[in-house]
């Protein structure tokens, strides 16, 4: 089964959907590359995902162990390299909420989060710099 179909749109714009839910990602060109950056850019998605990836694996995890993360909040920058034209830097900030966490388990977090299926997944020479700061 696939995992998604998408369908140019005309203007640098796609509209991806979501073979199982059904549910529709429209990304533009940055205004940096000719588009009007009305929505993600695919490297937009690349960088976001990987903090996404980065919550939702740390999520599992703690879940296992009873703990939640809701309020937690990742803030993503990207950084474009010119030539080639690609990602140089992804940064996360992450401020994660979790009453009583442990060194052990803050430790057990950012383990998690640099080793996620989107971060192993990326080029070595992509830098991923990622910030934790804990809540209580």
């Amino acid at each position: 089964m696939n995992t998604s179909e998408l369908i140019y749109q005309g203007d640098l714009r796609t509209m991806a959907t979501h073979v199982y839910s059904g549910y529709n990602i429209i990304t533009d060109a940055p205004l940096d590359n000719h588009g009007k950056a009305q929505s993600f850019s695919p490297t937009d998605l690349v960088a976001t995902a990987l903090a996404a990836c980065m919550i939702t694996t740390i999520a599992i995890q703690l879940k296992n162990e009873n703990l939640a993360l809701e309020g937690s909040k990742l803030e993503v920058r990207k950084t474009m390299q010119s030539f080639p034209r690609k990602i140089s830097k992804i940064e996360i900030d992450f401020w994660v909420k979790g009453k009583g966490l442990t060194d052990d388990q803050k430790a057990s977090i950012e383990k998690i989060a640099n080793h996620c299926p989107v971060a192993l997944s990326l080029h070595p020479e992509l830098i991923q710099s990622v910030n934790f700061y804990y809540e209580n």
